[in-house]
């Protein structure tokens, strides 16, 4: 399954998912008999809110950390991020024993920050801008010497998100189902890149779609138009999926998604909402995404899609400013 000859192939979902064993979590899956019903299909929920940082980002950070030479890996690495694979890399460096160094904008939940600083990473704080992640970056690499690990636009990274949806066909199986769609939330678009690689490795019949806010449509908007067009000015409360998509993902989402399905703010505010009222589960609204897209109409259109996977990414959740308190 490979595409091209820098491309990632199902191979390397495997190689991970080798490399991750007995350090990343073998999340749960969980069902919801209140949720089937509303969406009107079976729904498999694979539970990223419960792997180590509290995100699938572990997985990705914890396997591109290990696969470093030690040359590689002698001054530390770096990363820029707005919290989870912050998080992740962090932990991944320290089990590693090497620094970590980590550019977060200045508008990343004090949740995450606090968490990349309690692993040991030193911070570096920068404008919420694309441009000024990547030139903080630059400078931190040029008086560190450090590996900058991508949060998403690298081999081994979007290799190691896609071990979540390896570890869910064989649990879906283990409750005598079957799946024949994923969904995942798509910002930089490892995950789903991932994931498009597992599934279709797996088996090329189940249908893949993404999840994406209105307000961070990129992805969406790549899709419909057949070339990458970068993300400018996100604004949406699914903080995790500003960034624009990344090329190495483009390339694999482009020839296995079938549709992004676009869903509004109140809609992911809703679907967060319906997962901890209905099945308890405590995501962060850039997880509901992928509820929220399996809720909209676009998707329901679907009538032959009975049974449905979909990856909650993540569970950072700052406590005092649950949206719907000031959306009630």
């Amino acid at each position: 399954m490979r595409m091209d000859a820098s491309a990632i192939d199902f191979e390397a979902v495997q190689q991970a998912a080798r490399t991750i064993n007995g350090i990343a979590h073998r999340t749960p899956v969980m069902t919801c008999s209140a949720i089937d019903e509303v969406a009107g299909r079976r729904v498999f929920f694979k539970c990223e809110n419960f792997q180590k940082v509290g995100a699938f980002k572990f997985r990705g950070a914890v396997n591109a950390v290990n696969r470093l030479s030690a040359d590689e890996a002698a001054n530390g690495v770096l990363t820029h991020s707005s919290g989870n694979h912050a998080q992740a890399l962090a932990l991944a460096a320290r089990r590693r024993g090497i620094p970590a160094f980590i550019v977060m904008p200045s508008t990343a939940p004090s949740v995450k920050r606090a968490a990349v600083e309690g692993y040991g990473a030193e911070v570096i704080v920068c404008e919420p801008t694309l441009v000024a992640r990547e030139s903080t970056a630059n400078e931190v690499k040029a008086r560190t010497g450090a590996t900058f690990i991508h949060p998403y636009d690298n081999d081994h990274v979007i290799a190691g998100q896609g071990t979540a949806m390896l570890e869910l066909f064989e649990q879906v199986a283990g409750l005598g189902a079957a799946l024949d769609s994923v969904v995942t939330p798509v910002g930089g678009g490892g995950l789903l890149g991932g994931t498009c690689l597992a599934t279709h490795g797996v088996d090329p019949s189940i249908r893949v779609f993404a999840g994406e806010p209105v307000g961070a449509d990129d992805a969406a908007r790549s899709f419909a138009a057949g070339t990458l067009i970068p993300q400018t000015k996100p604004n949406t409360i699914a903080d995790g999926l500003l960034t624009s998509l990344g090329q190495r993902n483009w390339t694999i989402i482009r020839q296995h998604v079938e549709d992004v399905v676009t869903v509004s703010d109140d809609e992911i505010i809703s679907a967060m909402r319906l997962l901890w009222e209905r099945a308890k589960l405590l995501v962060e609204p850039s997880s509901a995404v992928a509820l929220a897209a399996v809720l909209n109409d676009r998707f329901r259109q679907h009538n032959d899609l009975h049974s449905v996977g979909v990856i909650l990414s993540g569970g950072n959740v700052d406590l005092n400013r649950l949206p719907w308190l000031s959306n009630s």
